[in-house]
């Protein structure tokens, strides 16, 4: 049986989506804690080491093998070398890298910030079961229906009529149909009005189960005849199933909620 996801459960929490650290690397500020290398006299913290080990995990999406560490840290001593030539040579004087700079510190300011607002505001059991019923209203019927198809419209008005008359409606679309669904007595199975070209998934709306068209549908494809054997509720996944999901969709709510009353409070004067 087809099941398909919960609406909109799929959606990205891109407001919390990670994003490399960045800052002026060649201006660091004296290590705090234990330090794993010391560049031109300026230390690099094993914190900030294990944060790029961190961003280099996401990205490569697998885990850092302790014998790859050695190699990374030569990397980012790489990086901070030439880091600070580029500042020595006042590349970071220019408009657009200092506004590159600024736009990467907004970056993981937001991407905190936003965090430990969760942490203080965490999504509760309660609120939960009622997004999940709301999506499940929301997840669209599904309809099993049968169907002719062929070129013109004077063959699907002969087809409807013989129908009518009593025809087999299974024989005559193995006979007639151009569609593969043909072989199988014109069967689509099940599907939902959205997979299908509106012309088609308007007639089987407008349909109650064991009727056909009255008159053929015309689509991109050519001349339909159709039959709606059956419709039925989407089957949702069970609760505990898509838990976690439903509570990263809260909480993009919530997000979006808290933003939104950021920007009502604030004093905001756009000029483009």
């Amino acid at each position: 049986m087809n099941r398909h996801l919960l609406v909109g459960l799929l959606l990205p929490l891109t407001l919390l989506a990670g994003c490399g650290k960045a800052a002026d690397t060649a201006q660091q500020p004296a290590a705090k804690g234990p330090e794993v290398a010391v560049v031109n006299g300026k230390p690099i913290s094993k914190s900030e080491f294990d944060l790029y080990v961190e961003n280099v995990e996401r990205q490569s999406k697998r885990q850092v093998a302790e014998a790859e560490k050695s190699q990374l840290l030569d990397q980012f001593i790489s990086m901070r070398l030439a880091a600070e030539v580029a500042q020595q040579e006042g590349v970071d004087k220019d408009q657009k890298v200092q506004d590159q700079l600024a736009l990467a510190r907004l970056n993981v300011l937001v991407d905190s910030g936003l965090q430990k607002w969760l942490e203080n505001n965490p999504v509760t059991d309660e609120e939960l079961r009622p997004e999940y019923d709301a999506q499940v209203s929301q997840m669209p019927r599904e309809y099993h229906a049968r169907h002719i198809l062929v070129d013109d419209q004077a063959k699907a008005e002969a087809l409807t009529k013989q129908l009518k008359a009593g025809g087999d409606f299974a024989k005559l679309a193995e006979k007639n149909s151009k569609d593969p669904s043909g072989k199988n007595g014109g069967d689509l199975g099940w599907f939902t009005l959205e997979s299908m070209v509106k012309p088609f998934s308007d007639a089987v709306a407008a349909l109650q189960p064991g009727q056909m068209t009255e008159q053929p549908v015309q689509s991109q494809y050519g001349w339909h005849v159709i039959k709606l054997e059956e419709s039925r509720a989407t089957e949702a996944p069970p609760f505990e199933e898509v838990k976690d999901r439903v509570k990263m969709l809260v909480q993009r709510k919530k997000l979006q909620t808290y933003l939104e009353e950021l920007r009502k409070n604030a004093q905001i004067e756009k000029k483009i």
